[in-house]
Order: C-alpha cells, then sequence, then structure tokens
C-alpha cells in the first residue's frame, strides 16, 4: 500500500498544520523592539487562555523536560522535601530531576498502568514533616495513565500549605486542566503535544505562591531564573533571544486553539481516545491502563506475545504509512504508544485503525473479528460529532 505521505501518531512531535508551519516563514524581527512586543502579548494572553489561569505563563525556548527543569530549579533548593507519585518512565524522570537539583523525593509507587489515590498523598504529608511540593505527572506518557485525582490533590496541597507542581506535557489541551480552579502553582506543557505545534517550546504557568518560593531560593538556575523572565515580562520581553520562528508558530497554534474553543479541543481528543479504545477491545488487545485512567492522548496497548514490536512498526511506517512509537522503559518491545494528539480527527483515527489491523494480520496475529466490521462500530463513535477543519 502506497501513501503520499507518513501519517505521524507518536506522542509528540505530532503532525502541525500547513497554516502553523507557514507561520514560521515570517521575516525575523528584533525581539527588542515594538513589533515583538505586541507579539509577545499576545502570545502570553492567549496561553492564559489555554492553561485556564490569571497568572503568568511562559513560553521557554526548551523541550518540555527542560520546562520540568525550570520548575524545579527555581522552587526546589537542597534538603527540600517533595512528594513523587512515580507509576512510569516520566514521573521516574521527574524523581531524578528533583534529586540533581537536591531535593529528597518522598516516593509514592504505583504499578505501571495503576495511578496513586489522594489518600496515599493524604498519608504522607500527615506523617512527614517539612514537605515543601508535590510534583506529579498528570499524564504518564510511557503507559498512557492519567492520575484523575489531581483535583482532589490540588485541595490537599492548598490545605497543607505545600506547592502542587504539575508535568502535563502531553496531556494539556487534551484532557481537562483548569489550572487555577485545581490549585496548581506550577504547570508545564509542551508545544510539539496538543498545541499541535512544532517542537522547542515549554510553557509553564506560574503562581504568585511560586514566585514567593523562588525569592527565597539563592541557587536558581541562569538561563532558567523565573525571576529574571518575570522581571522582563514587565516590559514585553525575553530574558534572552527567544526562537522567533516558534513563536511566530505558537501565535498562530494559539489562534486555532480559541477558534476550535477549549472545549471542544478536549472533547475531540475524548472522542478519538474512544474510538482507539473500543477498536483495540474489539481486536481482542489490551491496554496498560483501564477504566478512567486511560489517557485521552496516549493510548498503549499490549502487543500479542506473537507479535515482533520492530517488525510490527516497520511494517505498519512502510506499507501503511503510519508511524507509531514503541513502548519506554520496561514496556520496550512489549507495547507501542500511539499519540492521539494535536490535529488528530476521524480520519487520522480511522487510517491509523486500519493500518494497525494490517500490520498485525502481516506479523501473525489472528484477528476473530473481521476489519470492515471493527471499523463500522468506530464510526459509530463520531456518530454526531462536528470536528473543527484545521487545512
Amino acid at each position: 500500500m502506497e501513501t503520499k505521505e507518513l501519517l505521524l501518531m507518536i506522542p509528540g512531535p505530532t503532525n502541525v498544520p500547513p497554516r502553523i508551519m507557514k507561520a514560521m516563514f515570517k521575516p525575523m524581527i528584533n525581539h527588542r523592539d515594538e513589533e515583538f512586543r505586541a507579539l509577545y502579548k499576545n502570545i502570553l494572553e492567549n496561553l492564559r487562555y489555554a492553561f485556564q489561569t490569571k497568572n503568568d505563563v511562559f513560553p521557554l525556548t526548551c523541550s518540555g523536560t527542560g520546562g520540568v527543569e525550570f520548575a524545579i530549579g527555581n522552587l526546589i533548593s537542597r534538603g527540600d522535601k517533595v512528594i513523587v507519585p512515580v507509576n512510569g518512565l516520566f514521573s521516574e524522570r521527574l524523581k531524578e530531576e528533583i534529586i540533581r537539583f537536591g531535593g529528597v523525593p518522598i516516593e509514592i509507587r504505583s504499578e505501571w498502568g495503576s495511578a496513586c489515590s489522594v489518600e496515599d498523598v493524604k498519608t504522607v504529608l500527615e506523617n512527614e514533616k517539612d514537605v515543601k511540593a508535590i510534583a506529579l505527572v498528570y499524564n504518564e506518557t510511557s503507559t498512557g495513565t492519567t492520575l484523575r485525582s489531581l483535583p482532589e490533590i490540588g485541595k490537599l496541597a492548598k490545605k497543607y500549605d505545600v506547592l502542587l507542581i504539575v508535568d502535563a506535557i502531553s496531556v494539556l489541551l487534551g484532557d481537562y486542566l483548569p489550572v487555577d480552579e485545581w490549585g496548581v502553582d506550577v504547570c508545564i506543557a509542551g508545544s510539539q503535544k496538543c498545541f499541535a505545534c512544532p517542537p522547542g517550546l515549554a510553557m509553564v504557568s506560574v503562581s504568585e505562591k511560586a514566585y514567593e518560593v523562588a525569592e527565597k531560593n539563592r541557587f536558581r538556575p541562569f538561563y532558567h531564573d523565573l525571576l529574571a523572565w518575570r522581571e522582563f515580562k514587565g516590559r514585553l520581553e525575553t530574558p534572552f533571544t527567544p526562537v522567533l520562528p516558534l513563536y511566530y508558530a505558537l501565535d498562530e497554534a494559539l489562534k486555532v486553539l480559541k477558534e476550535e474553543g477549549l472545549e471542544n479541543r478536549v472533547q475531540r481528543h475524548r472522542v478519538c481516545a474512544q474510538a482507539f479504545y473500543m477498536a483495540f477491545e474489539e481486536m481482542g488487545l489490551d491496554t496498560v491502563a483501564h477504566g478512567d485512567l486511560r489517557s485521552n492522548t496516549v493510548i498503549v496497548p499490549w502487543l500479542p506475545t506473537n507479535v515482533d514490536d520492530r517488525r510490527f512498526r516497520e511494517n505498519l511506517k512502510k506499507k501503511y504509512g503510519v508511524v507509531v512509537a514503541g513502548g519506554g522503559g520496561k514496556l520496550k518491545g512489549k507495547t507501542f504508544r500511539i499519540g492521539s494528539m494535536g490535529t488528530v480527527s476521524k480520519s487520522e483515527v480511522l487510517r491509523t485503525i486500519r493500518g494497525i489491523l494490517g500490520s498485525l494480520t502481516d506479523t501473525g496475529y489472528n484477528l476473530d473479528i473481521k476489519p470492515d466490521e471493527i471499523e463500522s462500530k468506530v464510526e459509530k463513535v463520531f456518530s454526531g460529532f462536528k470536528f473543527y477543519q484545521f487545512y
């Protein structure tokens, strides 16, 4: 089967609409001039809409991991205790970043594919003295698991007067996350995920409480100094030279977001995820996460035991023109990951499902149901839903 171009269905980067790509070809401007200040002002205002916050949101020139390091480096000092729910590869990385800055992680471990409860966090807060922060991954990209207890954890953070730091890199705009309502002090997102933007930017929201903590930290990073970002924001500038083409792209992506509407974007991701989960249930493939913990943006099915991971994914790419990611961490070779995010819609979902069905069959998996029957059932999930037209 020949395809004109590859369909990228990995957990970032995602497919970027031509309209957003085209924005990057605008001419360079002086980042210390009025033209940049007008651009920056629009970006900051629209980022508040995306994060559902009245607080500051900064677009940093780095990947999502750089955004996490920005948060930890400014807020966590040597010896600070930080509660960290660990249930996958990226929450393990979050724990490691805390250690690198001298913090003391207090782990709440869960099986990969599950998540901690609010009671687990409450128990630690009751028994540990001088906890400074709770740092967590809202959507664990390695397992496709979403931490649904986040709203209640936010209430606990407020009650016990500790910071709440949330890595929402692979989920913001793909699921419900009202930053102010849930009491999130620092929230991190990535441009290459549900924003449908090229990679290279991390967006970070910052509460007043977070500023107060940063002011007491004498060992803040130099390049990622939060207080410098606040100072330069006062004159609508960035501390260092920003990646102007990506700022142009983000500006356009945020305009697209407002056109589609935040609630519609979240619902679109939810509907597409439901279609994938239904398809895999019909195929007889289990997913790592179950029930309400299943992610809207990263779907992680187990591979059949008789199917080779590399052969399956290479065949899917070469023959069907669809790219999915392999398993991460200890799930490598046992699972594959679909990034259902960004510009994803009915057409991308159906093309991906058809390709997976074909590649599984090609590599030795026997289906108990006809592909046409699966597609017919998936079609019903989309019934009545009106998709925003990106192109």
